[in-house]
């Protein structure tokens, strides 16, 4: 523990498993006050007896404004601002373009990108000048990917908001930037591939494809995540930061 986060209050959206969760350990080790969402409850608990330190669960589904009212109004009361938020929550499911429903777009649009845009439109009057912003984009949204085009769409989306956003918080010095992850060996993979067999080979196709030869562990991605969080990447604006292993350059 180097104290990176000491005084700092951190959101992070989606915190009860993978990647949030993981980012939300490292800013609890790092001193940050922490705050994590979910839809959840069981799974809310168990991140908060996992993570430790000073972490507070709310149970919210981010593509809904009354509940981000409600994360927001407890936030309000217990710290008074925010620092950091992590615009972590999303949802994936392969569906070819043939079989893709309205209830497949709406499902996928309002989760990984209204969700986005209310989490972090909602959270401006409590950032602290000077507050960072991560959004959760992927690989996927500059990549080709059979099948995932609703879910593409969304990601690739979430990097010209970062582009947008830093404009319209320059006169607060707020930063906003994306990281971008290949495949992280998370339940939300094992989900996706719909039976344990099929998830192991998926992983290990992809493995095979990616320069480190593996895929990235949650934590993998955490790390990028609390230094663009922190006061290390106070000049960092505006980028996308690939945590893929090599993947997205060859």
């Amino acid at each position: 523990m180097t104290g990176r986060l000491n005084g700092k209050v951190a959101l992070v959206t989606g915190g009860s498993s993978g990647i949030g969760l993981a980012a939300a350990k490292r800013f609890a080790v790092e001193g940050a006050t922490v705050y994590i969402t979910g839809r959840k409850p069981e799974a809310l608990d168990a991140a908060v007896a996992a993570i430790g330190g000073n972490v507070t669960a709310v149970r919210a589904d981010s593509s809904v404004v009354a509940d981000l009212d409600k994360l927001y109004a407890k936030i309000r009361e217990k710290s008074g601002k925010l620092d950091i938020v992590f615009a972590n929550a999303g949802i994936a499911a392969f569906v070819p373009l043939s079989a893709i429903t309205e209830e497949h777009y709406d499902s996928i649009v309002d989760t990984n990108l209204k969700g986005v845009v209310f989490t972090v439109k909602q959270a401006v009057p409590l950032l602290s000048d000077g507050a960072s912003i991560i959004l959760t984009s992927s690989t996927a949204g500059y990549k080709g990917m059979e099948a995932f085009s609703v879910y593409s769409a969304t990601k690739a989306a979430i990097r010209q908001l970062a582009r947008s956003w830093i404009l319209d918080l320059k006169a607060r010095k707020v930063r906003v930037n994306v990281v971008s992850p290949g495949m992280v060996d998370t339940p939300a993979i094992d989900a996706l591939a719909g039976d344990p067999n099929a998830a192991v080979g998926m992983k290990a196709h992809v493995a095979s494809q990616i320069p480190l030869g593996r895929i990235a562990e949650p934590d993998d991605v955490a790390a990028a995540v609390l230094f663009l969080a922190s006061d290390d990447a106070a000049y960092i604006n505006g980028i996308e930061l690939p945590v893929d292993g090599g993947a997205g350059q060859i």
